[in-house]
């Protein structure tokens, strides 16, 4: 296990982007929200991914002036994506608390669900975004191909794009993405020692258009790997980000916040 060190506190605020605060429902909430404002991480995007826990993240948006949420089903569970579930995401998504359509998209990796109901619940949860003008959050792992495909068909309908979170694809994928004005979401990976591949991609990736996220309870970053991870670990992810771009935390964090709050936050 990695030494510890204190968790840095900055002057900016930062915006965690992506995690699951109903699968930290073992640990005291409340305490977790106050350890992530502790160190100034001011707003929480909780995500949608599945049937069951689309009320959840309503609950939690709702419950907590904080957080914000998404609804959508991860492809995971697109074997569970039904005519009714779509009736549901359409129900909630437009409510002042939810700021995205997510987390949806590919992942060949696992195959949990058959590859062409992960496509076909893509398609349709991109097609809701685009008649909700909404942002989304898009998961691929092992698709890159099918996930650009797939986006190039709906990118020119879409009043506004999103992310492509815990972004680990490929280079081609990446410049695909930031070409057409995605934002590309990096997590507690870019401090692991084999990730290399994703730090070449930060180092590519524009800052305009770099969010931070922890994607907790997953992915803790060095040095607290072991742990499960909270939002309250972002300033490391930040720290790494900033030392990739070969900028200053005094640089970086103050356009992260504008991209997470145009994304998300309507600029507001």
């Amino acid at each position: 296990m990695s030494k510890k060190r204190a968790i840095p506190v900055f002057d900016t605020p930062i915006i965690e982007t992506h995690c699951h605060l109903d699968y930290l429902e073992g640990e005291a909430l409340e305490a977790v929200l106050q350890a992530a404002q502790a160190v100034n991480v001011e707003r929480i995007i909780t995500i949608g991914v599945s049937p069951d826990n689309l009320e959840k993240v309503m609950a939690l948006a709702q419950q907590y002036p904080q957080v914000w949420g998404t609804q959508g089903i991860h492809p995971h569970d697109a074997n569970d994506y039904t005519d009714a579930v779509e009736a549901q995401i359409r129900a909630n998504a437009p409510h002042a608390k939810i700021v995205a359509i997510g987390e949806i998209g590919l992942d060949y990796h696992y195959d949990y669900s058959d590859r062409a109901k992960q496509r076909a619940a893509f398609e349709r949860q991109l097609q809701i975004a685009i008649d909700l003008e909404l942002p989304v959050v898009v998961h691929t792992r092992e698709a890159d191909e099918d996930t650009q495909a797939i986006l190039r068909n709906f990118v020119g309908q879409m009043p506004k794009r999103g992310v492509i979170h815990s972004f680990t694809s490929g280079r081609e994928l990446a410049e695909y993405c930031l070409g057409e004005g995605f934002c590309l979401g990096f997590n507690g990976i870019s401090t692991f020692k084999a990730a290399d591949n994703v730090r070449e991609i930060i180092a590519l990736t524009p800052l305009e258009q770099i969010l931070l996220e922890t994607d907790a309870p997953y992915l803790t970053p060095i040095p607290y790997r072991g742990h499960k991870n909270e939002p309250k670990y972002l300033p490391f992810i930040a720290e790494q980000v900033a030392l990739v771009k070969g900028v200053t935390l005094d640089v970086l964090l103050p356009q992260v916040w504008k991209n997470s709050v145009e994304v998300f936050f309507g600029g507001v």
